[in-house]
C-alpha cells in the first residue's frame, strides 16, 4: 500500500531547512551580538561591553520615544481590541447571510491592501481635518494605529469564537439569563484567552509600525521605530543595535504569550 506523501520525509528536507533559518536569524544574531561590541564599529568586535545599553537608557530622546510609543501602542491596541471583539461577536454569532462575507473582506482590508497605501489614505484624510480642525496632536496617530491593528485583533478573538461550544451560552439562556449576562458570565471568561492574545499581537503590530507612523506624525511626534530610522541616516552605532536587541527581547515575549494564548486547549 502506497503510503501518503510527508514532505518532511523527503531526502535533503532537514537540510534545506535549517539553511534556511541559518539564513534567516544569521542577521539578527548579528545584530544582537555587536549590541554588546565596546567599541563605536558595527562591523569590528572590539570586546564585550554593556556601555551601548546603558547610553540607550541614558538617553533622553529615546526615553520620550519609548514612552510615545508605548502610549500609542497601548491605546491603538486597547481601542482595536474592543472593536474587534464586537466585530467578531457579530460576524460570529449569527446566521450565515448575504453580505457576510463581504464584511470578513472589509475587516481584514489593511490585510490585504499594501500598507504604503494605507499610510497614504490616512495621510491625505487627516491632512485635510488637521486644516478644519487645527489639532495636529497624537490623537491622529492613535487613530491611525488602531484602524491598522483592528484586523491583527479581530484574527485570533474571532477564531477563539469559531472554536467555542455553544452548549454553555445555551444553557445560560435556558436558564432566563438575558444576553448580556449570559455574555458576560459565560462568553467573556471562555473568550478572555482570545482578547488576551488579540491584544499582544495589536500591540506590536503598533509597537514596531514604521510607514503609517512615518506618513502620519506631526513635528515632535518621533516613535521608537521612526527615531531609530532617523539615526541610521545619520550615524550608526551599536546603541542602534542595543535599542534593536531590546525590541527584540520584549517582541518575543509577547509572541510567544500569544502562542501560548492561542493553543488549542483540549
Amino acid at each position: 500500500m502506497a503510503r501518503a506523501f510527508n514532505i518532511r520525509s523527503q531526502p535533503g528536507f532537514a537540510t534545506i531547512a535549517m539553511f534556511c533559518f541559518f539564513l534567516l536569524y544569521l542577521p539578527i544574531a548579528t545584530l544582537v551580538v555587536y549590541a554588546f561590541n565596546a567599541g563605536t564599529s558595527i562591523a569590528l568586535w572590539e570586546g564585550f561591553s554593556l556601555r551601548w545599553f546603558v547610553s540607550a537608557w541614558n538617553n533622553d530622546a529615546i526615553q520620550d520615544a519609548a514612552l510615545r510609543s508605548a502610549l500609542v501602542a497601548i491605546v491603538a491596541a486597547s481601542i482595536a481590541t474592543v472593536v474587534a471583539t464586537l466585530a467578531a461577536l457579530a460576524t460570529t454569532r449569527t446566521q450565515p447571510y448575504p453580505g457576510l462575507s463581504f464584511k470578513y473582506a472589509l475587516i481584514n482590508q489593511p490585510l490585504m491592501v499594501p500598507e504604503i497605501v494605507t499610510a497614504v489614505s490616512l495621510l491625505i484624510v487627516f491632512s485635510r481635518i488637521k486644516v478644519w480642525t487645527g489639532y495636529s496632536g497624537i490623537g491622529f496617530l492613535m487613530a491611525a494605529h488602531t484602524a491598522f491593528c483592528i484586523p491583527f485583533a479581530y484574527l485570533p478573538i474571532r477564531g477563539r469564537l469559531q472554536g467555542m461550544d455553544l452548549t454553555l451560552e445555551q444553557a445560560a439562556a435556558d436558564l432566563y439569563a438575558t444576553p448580556w449576562r449570559g455574555f458576560l458570565h459565560v462568553t467573556l471568561p471562555l473568550l478572555r484567552p482570545g482578547i488576551i492574545a488579540g491584544f499582544m499581537l495589536a500591540f506590536v503590530i503598533s509597537l514596531d509600525n514604521v510607514v503609517i507612523t512615518e506618513f502620519v506624525k506631526s513635528g515632535g511626534q518621533e516613535t521608537l521605530p521612526t527615531y531609530m530610522l532617523g539615526q541610521l541616516r545619520r550615524v550608526v552605532t551599536p546603541e542602534i543595535n542595543a535599542i534593536s536587541t531590546i525590541f527584540l527581547a520584549f517582541s518575543v515575549v509577547i509572541v510567544t504569550g500569544f502562542f501560548l494564548l492561542s493553543r488549542k486547549r483540549n
